[in-house]
């Protein structure tokens, strides 16, 4: 694949440095996965195929699995006449075109595969399970990031929400303390904010009327959102969307906008008229995200916080 010309010759250097630094490593840790398969008498090619007939229980054309694998045809042929004199594979006629081979797995070779298959699982769990649960998930996104680029795997949309769980309030607070300082510059004061609005929630919400959100993406927790009671309406009829959070790594997938429609949903279920929230104008994408939830911009302020000169935004939507 070509680098992008586009990019400085320091740039450029750097990437490639770093990307074959990477594949020496990972070419390590594949070697110590392979020494925890000693056991086994394949090849690496051996098994690659044992493994990809192991999924098709009807087997697979010989042609179609050389495309697949991408081997040389006379290697290939080579290693299934090894595999078919120990008896793990058989090739027989295609019924439809005499000029083709259908390869399976024999039983025996089932139970070859069966072992190969699960020695593979336990060397990789014997590598992971050191890793706390946080690493692991930073593991898993990193190799399907990798895969998506480099491949043909289109990018999984896919992300849930959940109540939060413990831990996951003081990383909405460290995480909005770390954010905010990295992308607008803002200082500690913030991060000591987002601490009260936390706490007070932990200590003093009221479940029936308050709820947070925390969105996972590939097992990592991605963004957060709460929703609670307006302390400015003594009717007790108004909502305020707080804390709204999505890691940069994140974006682009629709959690944003799901983390705001979950809140104004709970806000109507539980018989709130209306729901505000106040932010500041140089949250572009945040708005963004509040105007196609149907928001509408009440005021604007000038302000002095978190060491900045900001304009502030209160913002509202009528429930019902």
């Amino acid at each position: 694949m070509p680098i992008s010309t586009t990019l400085s010759d320091g740039t450029r250097s750097r990437q490639v440095t770093q990307v074959r630094a990477f594949n020496r490593f990972y070419t390590r840790i594949i070697g110590a996965l392979r020494a925890n398969l000693l056991d086994s008498p394949f090849s690496l090619v051996e098994a690659r195929i044992m493994y990809e007939l192991g999924q098709l229980p009807d087997g697979l054309e010989g042609a179609a699995l050389r495309r697949m694998l991408d081997l040389d045809p006379g290697y290939l042929s080579r290693v299934l006449t090894k595999l078919d004199t120990n008896g793990l594979v058989s090739r027989t006629t295609s019924a439809t075109d005499g000029r083709r081979q259908i390869i399976r797995l024999t039983e025996a070779g089932r139970a070859a595969f069966a072992t190969l298959d699960q020695g593979s699982d336990d060397a990789v769990a014997e590598l992971i399970d050191p890793l706390d649960p946080e690493q692991r998930a930073r593991l898993v996104e990193a190799m399907v990031a990798i895969e998506q680029v480099l491949g043909d795997r289109p990018a999984a949309r896919g992300f849930v929400l959940r109540p939060p769980e413990p831990g996951d309030l003081g990383w909405v607070v460290a995480r909005n303390g770390a954010l905010y300082a990295e992308e607008f510059d803002w200082d500690a004061s913030y991060e000591a904010l987002v601490a009260r609005i936390v706490a007070d929630y932990a200590q003093k919400h009221d479940p029936a009327r308050e709820a947070c959100w925390i969105a996972e993406l590939h097992g990592r927790r991605v963004g957060a959102v709460f929703c609670v009671t307006d302390a400015d309406d003594p009717t007790g009829r108004t909502a305020r969307l707080r804390l709204l959070l999505v890691e940069p790594s994140a974006r682009g997938h629709g959690i944003g906008e799901r983390l705001v429609d979950e809140c104004v949903r709970f806000a109507r279920r539980n018989g709130y008229d209306r729901m505000t929230l106040w932010t500041n104008s140089v949250l572009a994408s945040a708005r963004r995200i509040y105007q196609r939830g149907g928001f509408t911009l009440d005021s604007e302020n000038e302000h002095h916080s978190f060491g900045q000169d900001l304009v502030g935004q209160t913002w509202s939507l009528k429930l019902n």
